[in-house]
């Protein structure tokens, strides 16, 4: 079967890890046989000026009907000033919502190499390999009522956080699936002291784990786990939590592992359709420079083809060339420390190539 792959370039340094990451499939498909073919498609800020929509209806359609979806970035300061839902990030969040894409996975590894790059003592986190599994289509990000109003001869801004029992049940399974795959530890993320939605997040998690009896289930309040996550961070395995909580730990857990450029990510549906994107966002200080970190992109392409495609091996290929172009000293700026050797964004895709072309 021929797996189709919608290619989302977006704003910013997206078009250009993009591009590193076409090299990596056209290696995969030309070296390795992978059966796949992709088109490329407008969303974001760069759709906005030629459609008057980050997300035109044509970029959804192609989405919808591709087997996977891969994301660069989308975003910048020429749409800041933008109605909120004319700006890139609001196509994002119709994207992932359109899709049903609930269930966003994001691994926070570190590789042996770069344990001098985390802000974070090495021996905290040598050997880090945790994974965040947030909720992506609920809570206070979608929630109703929100807006801006006058009340009272002053303006409010409101947002409502809500979760239905249902949204909490399928991330809760996703996550203990998730856990039952790794080392059986899943830490269940809220606020349940103070708010109520969390409270039920919290008594729904409880009656997951029921069907989960080799999972060993833990709960922390969000500011604490946030605490630890710094204090003592390998301590963690899976963390399943809220849209918004889930959010500000995952690029908190980024730092830890020496580079928001080392770092992708899966928003999955049901089925395990999903959109791949690297959690850098979209840079605009350095697009155009070849400055860009390509490997998150690049690990996002191996995430694709362990999740939605069925490709274990050659999801396994990937991470080991990635791996490789590291031991040989090979840096981008944000990880660059002497006395390895600086690369651009290119030279860096073009190494990791080489390297799964060996491997094939």
């Amino acid at each position: 079967m021929t797996h189709k792959v919608t290619l989302l370039p977006g704003d910013g340094i997206g078009p250009e890890v993009m591009q590193e990451a076409t090299k990596v499939l056209e290696c995969l498909r030309d070296e390795f046989g992978c059966a796949v073919e992709w088109e490329d498609a407008a969303v974001g800020g760069g759709a906005y000026d030629i459609f008057d929509d980050p997300l035109p209806a044509a970029t959804l359609e192609l989405a919808k009907s591709s087997d996977a979806v891969l994301l660069g970035a989308v975003g910048g300061p020429d749409w800041d000033d933008l109605p909120r839902a004319k700006r890139p990030e609001s196509g994002l969040l119709r994207l992932r919502s359109e899709l049903d894409l609930f269930a966003n996975l994001r691994p926070a590894i570190l590789f042996p190499e770069l344990a001098d790059a985390s802000a974070l003592k090495s021996e905290l986190v040598a050997g880090l390999d945790l994974m965040i599994v947030r909720e992506l289509t609920g809570g206070i990000y979608f929630g109703q009522p929100r807006g801006v109003e006058q009340r009272d001869n002053e303006r409010v801004g409101f947002n409502t956080l809500i979760y239905r029992e249902s949204e909490i049940e399928r991330i809760g399974r996703a996550a203990f699936e998730v856990a039952r795959r790794r080392s059986k530890r899943l830490c269940s993320v809220d606020k349940a002291n103070v708010l109520e939605s969390t409270q039920l997040w919290r008594d729904v998690m409880l009656e997951v784990a029921r069907d989960y009896p080799d999972v060993e289930l833990t709960h922390l309040y969000v500011d604490n786990a946030a605490m630890q996550l710094i204090r003592e961070p390998k301590q963690f395995d899976v963390i399943v939590t809220t849209n918004m909580f889930g959010d500000i730990l995952s690029d908190a857990a980024a730092m830890l592992t020496g580079s928001i450029g080392m770092l992708p990510s899966a928003s999955l549906d049901a089925n395990n359709k999903g959109m791949y994107e690297p959690i850098h966002g979209s840079a605009p200080d350095i697009a155009g420079r070849n400055m860009a970190n390509p490997l998150a992109m690049i690990q996002s392409v191996a995430m694709m083809l362990r999740y939605s495609m069925a490709q274990a091996r050659l999801s396994d290929a990937v991470e080991a060339a990635v791996a490789k172009v590291l031991q040989n000293g090979l840096r981008t700026a944000d990880i660059h420390t002497e006395p390895h050797t600086r690369v651009g964004t290119a030279e860096m895709g073009d190494a990791v190539v080489a390297a799964l072309r060996s491997a094939a």
